[in-house]
């Protein structure tokens, strides 16, 4: 971004701004023009702390996004045991009523598989 000052106006001459005329600012426009310099001062400040923090990642951060990623391998492991056990205790009450007898040695029907491979690390 460039420098922003206030005073100056893109079209006006360089004669100071105290003298009276048209170029003269009221005291309204003087603060919109002082909040927007502020303004960008501000941007400039967040721009660069952003720059820096996507350069140089902090340990703190990576540290929680390695708990949070045990966590959540933690969870899917969790949830793939359960909808197995869910799928194991369906097919145990229709060999029952079904009255096969084959019991837990059926295993799982054609074309029902359960895959559990998550890398904790």
């Amino acid at each position: 971004m460039a420098d922003f000052t206030p005073n100056a106006s893109a079209g006006a001459s360089t004669s100071p701004p105290a003298s009276p005329g048209p170029e003269t600012l009221s005291p309204l426009e003087q603060e919109v023009l002082d909040e927007y310099a502020r303004l960008a001062g501000n941007l400039n400040d967040l721009s660069a702390l952003l720059s820096t923090l996507s350069q140089n990642p902090s340990a703190g951060i990576l540290d929680a996004l390695r708990g949070l990623e045990r966590k959540t391998s933690l969870v899917f492991t969790l949830l793939k045991a359960s909808v197995y056990s869910i799928v194991l205790q369906q097919q145990i009450y229709g060999e029952d009523e079904g009255g096969e007898g084959e019991g837990l040695e059926g295993g799982m029907g054609e074309g029902e598989s359960m895959d559990v491979d998550v890398d904790v690390e």
